[in-house]
């Protein structure tokens, strides 16, 4: 009795399918290892902007936004997210704006006090609700489209520096820019000073009447001779 014969070209066919399976099964294990944990690799990501990370603490996303008139003065804010990763929260407790001397004044979203960023938690800092920092002077702390040094300075962790985008506050930052725009003066009305102690009539006086003489004298008679002289 015979054995079937193999077909020509059979054992290059097997093996091609095996190689595609195991492409199918490689190809599917990577796309889970991307989605699975913390350290996936769709997480790895580098975002758009600016971010850093030293110890616990990660400041991400960090932006300069001035006023969205180019070359007006007036404040700029600083918008960023930070995260805490410790068991342990954290205050913020200064930004310092590299190369300038101006202040940045730190607020919380509602009353006074520190700005708090909690143990496995995060704040977002800039727009309505949320914490704010405000460069008093930002025209003369920051340049548009230029990358601006900022360090922000942690209770534990100590200084995490960073470069951010200097941004106007137009477009998608409209909501996020300097709430207190610079207010235009108003011209004031001249006004004419008097020296003082020069009165000044109220009104023109005029006489009342004419005087005139009550009566005029005239001689009570005119004197006549008693008599015409005689020859």
């Amino acid at each position: 009795m015979s054995l079937p014969q193999t077909p020509s070209g059979g054992a290059p066919r097997l093996r091609r399918g095996a190689i595609a399976a195991s492409a199918i099964v490689v190809s599917v294990a990577a796309l889970s290892a991307c989605g699975a944990g913390n350290n996936a690799q769709s997480l790895e990501v580098k975002p758009d902007n600016a971010a850093a990370t030293v110890g616990d603490i990660k400041v991400q996303n960090a932006t300069v936004i001035t006023q969205p008139k180019s070359g007006a003065p007036g404040p700029a804010v600083i918008t960023a997210t930070v995260f805490n990763n410790g068991s342990k929260s954290q205050t913020l407790d200064s930004v310092h704006v590299t190369g300038s001397g101006s202040p940045v004044k730190l607020s919380p979203a509602k009353g006074a006090g520190p700005l708090v960023v909690p143990a496995h938690g995060s704040i977002l800092i800039g727009g309505r609700n949320h914490p704010s920092a405000v460069i008093a002077q930002g025209r003369a702390a920051a340049t548009d489209g230029n990358a601006q040094r900022l360090v922000f300075n942690f209770s534990d962790t100590g200084q995490v520096a960073l470069l951010a985008y200097v941004v106007p506050a137009t477009s998608y930052f409209s909501g996020y820019g300097p709430s207190a725009l610079p207010a235009t003066p108003k011209p004031r009305p001249s006004v004419s000073r008097s020296q003082p102690g020069s009165a000044t009539p109220s009104g023109t006086a005029t006489p009342s009447g004419t005087a005139t003489p009550s009566g005029a004298a005239t001689p009570s008679g005119s004197p006549s001779p008693s008599g015409s002289p005689s020859a």
